[in-house]
């Protein structure tokens, strides 16, 4: 009996990690459709949705499967409870990336206000975010998931500076208000990223110790 539930497990897992590498794609997809204006890439990118939404209820019936058949014990239902905490985190990610795009097609005809630079690196920053808090999980590494959650500091940072730049082209020409609002949108997307894989990590923890914001659970 224990056997097979490990065989689920890890079947459970290689599907997270299949659902992550297609986020972490959807991401890529989505910055390099902006930074390169590119219509072709950005509907890539929203197309990626449909996969990420379908491999979310798959691990969701994967999960409930193990709770209903296999009886776990509570060490294991975190494991498994965590689980689907996750791919809500990561079905939101996947929307964020849709979101980006959306706003990508929009300006794929405009001349940008300026160079994008702080927003790619911060497409960077939330894709080893994401990936981090993934392996964290699958590998059980407290450390990378204390990891994730620090890292989230850089990727506020980098938006504070996007802020910072917009607000300045503002203030230089009123006609730059439209398009820094849009590009300050996306950078806000990409904050968010960055919290949902802080919120992946938070659960990661949990399924390790028991524990989740400093609040004992199980």
């Amino acid at each position: 009996m224990r056997t097979r539930f490990d065989e689920q497990l890890k079947e459970m897992n290689n599907s997270l990690l299949q659902m992550g590498a297609f986020i972490e794609n959807a991401i890529a997809l989505a910055t390099k459709a902006l930074v390169e204006q590119d219509c072709v890439l950005a509907k890539k990118a929203i197309d990626c949705d449909d996969e990420i939404n379908d491999m979310e209820k798959q691990i969701e019936s994967m999960c409930l499967k193990l709770i209903l058949h296999q009886q776990p014990i509570a060490s294991d239902l975190r494991i498994i409870s965590t689980a689907l905490k996750m791919i809500t985190d990561m079905e939101r990610i996947g929307d964020h990336a849709t979101d980006i795009s959306e706003i990508t097609l929009m300006l794929s005809d405009a001349v940008y206000i300026k160079k994008l630079e702080h927003i790619p690196q911060m497409a960077q920053a939330t894709i080893k975010m994401v990936s981090d808090s993934i392996d964290a999980y699958v590998n059980k590494d407290l450390e990378l998931a204390n990891a994730v959650i620090k890292y989230d500091d850089v990727v506020d940072e980098l938006f504070c500076m996007v802020k910072e730049d917009l607000t300045a082209l503002i203030h230089e020409d009123v006609k730059n208000g439209e398009q820094a609002m849009d590009l300050l949108m996306i950078a806000k997307y990409f904050e968010r990223i960055g919290d949902h894989a802080v919120n992946i990590a938070e659960w990661v923890i949990f399924s390790i110790t028991g524990e989740h914001k400093n609040k004992k659970i199980i």
